[in-house]
């Protein structure tokens, strides 16, 4: 036998190799681990044998499984809930590898040239936080529902640090959730965040299949082997796995985004119109995808049951809209739909920067245009593949997706496309009739109002890995 990789897992019916891997995988990879308050710690190793101990020390007395943190999620649907524990995980660098003497790393060679190097249009690295400007060897990310656990458990693994021989704190970020009236969680321009994920667990997906959403129309289903690879420094790599995680600070001019919504509402429509920014991302603020209506308030929970098929033009929803373009779901013109579905991740992400005004009040005046933003995290098996081609060649692409003759091109993801430079950004598509192909016309792009401020490729080493060190 060995682990499933080609399909979704039953876990509370696991295979004997499943079942084994799923007790060393760290937990958030392959199920979500919900948080409203996080800090990720960036560390440097100067010591390998104290390294190595510090490690070990973490994963033993504070790190659960996968496992465990499944049980953890039915325990508290019981009756009373019983509440979980608090969540922390480690990510290594290749440079963390090699400080710890590791010679079995992980193959990925992106991972192994880091994020720094990669060819994303990405700003200097010398404008990205400072921290990044040293060599960082680790990540831990702690993370629970409440902020006081959160807290304890901070300041627990700050201790453990400080007591550690050769072991630093280089940089530090918190994350904190966002959320619209609705208590939906959203993201610092005001629209629901987070749906759309790929379902790794047969339990999560047949909860989809049975809730009010459906399946018919985009197939959330995922091989396990999408997200999760084998540990090469593990005791036994065909049972312990990791996963390649993707970070990402990415800073929201929110007063910015709201004012250039404003500006492209009154080219289009000659008004303030809230369509405009709905055409920019593809979904209304609460969540409505524009391809299945014209307005807002289509149902809850957010839809994901959807797909592009009826809008083969771009007249429902651009192309150039930030979830199209990130997702074409089939429609993308250059891979038939299972080979787009290859490129997608398991997205982890939290809003960070605190608020003082109501994110959905309507309001330009009163926004952020700093200090607030997205921690864009994702987990992959192949950063190629899914996080850089995705970034590259959909998002950052003006041609895609691909377009009928005689259209115009969709342009740059409004939302987290970059181009060398800003001023090369070209027009974006919009249209003044929603379903009418003749209504479709260019336009000026958005100003970019996203800015990438610092991040770095970690592997998620298996439990085992970490506790035989």
């Amino acid at each position: 036998m060995s682990v499933t990789l080609n399909t979704s897992i039953s876990w509370k019916n696991a295979a004997p190799d499943d079942a084994t891997m799923l007790d060393s995988l760290q937990p958030n990879i392959i199920k979500a681990h919900v948080r409203e308050f996080l800090t990720l710690l960036f560390l440097q190793f100067d010591d390998q044998a104290g390294s190595k101990s510090f490690l070990k020390t973490l994963s033993n007395s504070m790190m659960k499984s996968a496992k465990q943190h499944l049980d953890e999620i039915e325990a508290f649907k019981s009756t009373p809930p019983v509440a979980g524990t608090p969540y922390v995980g480690v990510g290594l660098t290749k440079k963390g590898y090699d400080k710890l003497g590791i010679t079995q790393t992980p193959g990925d060679s992106l991972f192994g040239s880091g994020m720094q190097m990669s060819e994303l249009n990405d700003p200097d690295a010398s404008t990205w936080d400072p921290y990044f400007g040293d060599d960082i060897h680790a990540v831990v990310l702690i993370g629970d529902m409440l902020n006081e656990t959160k807290v304890a458990a901070h300041d627990q693994v700050v201790n453990l640090i400080n007591s550690s021989y050769g072991v630093k704190i280089v940089g530090s970020q918190d994350g904190l959730g966002l959320h619209n009236n609705n208590g939906q969680g959203i993201e610092h321009f005001g629209y629901v965040d987070g749906r759309s994920q790929p379902l790794f667990l047969t339990e999560d997906i047949e909860g989809e299949e049975n809730g009010t959403d459906g399946t018919a129309n985009w197939n959330p289903d995922f091989p396990l082997g999408q997200v999760i690879v084998a540990d090469p420094a593990a005791p036994d790599p065909t049972v312990h796995f990791g996963s390649y995680f993707v970070y990402r600070k990415l800073e929201q001019n929110v007063r910015l985004f709201k004012e250039e919504e404003e500006k492209l509402a009154d080219r289009l429509f000659g008004a303030e119109n809230e369509i405009a920014g709905a055409m920019v991302v593809g979904r209304f603020e609460d969540g409505t995808p524009v391809t299945m209506q014209f307005e807002d308030g289509v149902e809850s929970p957010v839809p994901n049951n959807f797909n592009y098929f009826s809008d083969k033009n771009g007249a429902k929803c651009p192309f150039s809209g930030h979830i199209r373009k990130t997702n074409p779901r089939g429609s993308g013109g250059f891979e038939d739909q299972d080979g787009e579905r290859k490129h997608l991740m398991a997205r982890r992400g939290q809003t960070y920067g605190v608020r003082t005004d109501n994110p959905n009040d309507g309001r330009i005046d009163n926004k952020p245009d700093k200090n607030v933003g997205l921690l864009f995290m994702a987990f992959n098996s192949d950063i190629g593949n899914q996080f850089e081609f995705t970034q590259k060649n959909w998002a950052n692409n003006p041609g895609f997706p691909r377009v009928p003759a005689g259209f115009p091109s969709p342009g740059v993801d409004p939302v987290i496309g970059q181009m060398p430079s800003d001023s090369q950004r070209p027009d974006m598509e919009g249209t003044t009739e929603w379903g009418n192909p003749a209504a479709l016309m260019t336009t000026p792009a958005v100003q970019r109002a996203v800015t990438m401020k610092g991040g770095e490729y970690f592997f998620m080493p298996s439990l085992a890995f970490l506790r035989a060190l």
